[in-house]
C-alpha cells in the first residue's frame, strides 16, 4: 500500500498520538455490532430493551443471560491485525493513548497497555448496589450472581442506554484529544456522542486527523487523511511503512 509521505513523516515525528476505535475493529475479529448481535433466542428483543437500568430492574435474569451469551462470543474471539498494530504503535510512539468504544477487551488481549474504555468491559461485572467490580464470579444457572460485599445483584460493567460514561475515562480521552499531534479515528461511525466529538476537538487544537473506516462518515470531509477499507489491512501496512521501511 502507498501512503502519503506527509502522513508517514507525521507518524515518525509525532510525540503524542491518540486513537479512537469503534465497532468496525471488533467486526474484523468476527464480533457483530451491538445492533446486529440479535439472533436465535434473542431475535425477538431489541438491544435497547436489554441494555438499560430499567430493563435490569424489570428482569435482571433476562439481561444477565443476554450478556452471558454475548460474553461467550467475546471469549471465543481473537485480536486481529488492527489490534496488534495499535499495540505496536504504543511501543513505538513516546505518548500513545488508545481510546475505545468497544467492550470486548481485545485491545488488551493484543498487548495494548492502559486502554481507555469509554463504554466499560463485558469481561467484568460490578455490583448494581455498591459498585464493587469483579473480574471473576460464581456463575449460577438459575439466578443472577450476587456481590460478596453487600449481596446486591451483579451486572455487566458496561455503560447502558441512559447512563453516563465513566468521568475519569472521559476526561482522560478529552485530554488526549486536546494534546495530541495526530488523532486516529478507526472503525467508528463518528456519530455516537461524546466519543464522536474527540476528533473535532483534536482538530481544533491543531492535530492532524487520520480516519480508517469501511465507509465514509461525517468525519471524512474533515480528515487530513482518510482511508476506506479494513483496519486490519491498512493499519499494519501504515505502521510498517512509517517505522520499518527506510524513508526514500
Amino acid at each position: 500500500m502507498e501512503f502519503p509521505r506527509k502522513l508517514l513523516e507525521a507518524l515518525r515525528q509525532a510525540q503524542r498520538i491518540a486513537a479512537l476505535t469503534g465497532a468496525g475493529v471488533s467486526q474484523e475479529s468476527g464480533l457483530r455490532t451491538f445492533r446486529e448481535a440479535q439472533d436465535g433466542l434473542w431475535a425477538q428483543y431489541r438491544p435497547e430493551d436489554l441494555a438499560t437500568p430499567q430493563a435490569f430492574q424489570r428482569n435482571p435474569k433476562l439481561v444477565w443471560d443476554w450478556y452471558a451469551w454475548r460474553r461467550e462470543r467475546v471469549y471465543q474471539a481473537k485480536p486481529n491485525p488492527a489490534h496488534y498494530a495499535l499495540a505496536e504503535l504504543a511501543r513505538l510512539v513516546p505518548h500513545f493513548t488508545l481510546i475505545t468504544q468497544n467492550v470486548d477487551g481485545l485491545h488488551q488481549a493484543a498487548g495494548s497497555p492502559n486502554v481507555i474504555e469509554l463504554h466499560g468491559n463485558i469481561r467484568r461485572v460490578r455490583c448494581s448496589v455498591c459498585g464493587q467490580v469483579y473480574t471473576q464470579w460464581e456463575q449460577h444457572a438459575e439466578e443472577v450472581p450476587r456481590c460478596r460485599s453487600c449481596n446486591g445483584l451483579l451486572r455487566p460493567d458496561v455503560v447502558w442506554f441512559g447512563e453516563n460514561l465513566p468521568p475519569a475515562e472521559l476526561e482522560a480521552a478529552f485530554e488526549a484529544a486536546r494534546t495530541c499531534e495526530l488523532f486516529f479515528s478507526i472503525g467508528t461511525s463518528g456519530v455516537v456522542q461524546p466519543a464522536a466529538s474527540l476528533a473535532y476537538l483534536a482538530r481544533r487544537e491543531g492535530a492532524r486527523i487520520v480516519e480508517i473506516n469501511a465507509e465514509a462518515t461525517p468525519l471524512t470531509p474533515f480528515a487530513d487523511f482518510a482511508f476506506q477499507g479494513k483496519a486490519g489491512v491498512i493499519l499494519p501496512a501504515l505502521v510498517q511503512a512509517a517505522f520499518f521501511n527506510p524513508p526514500h
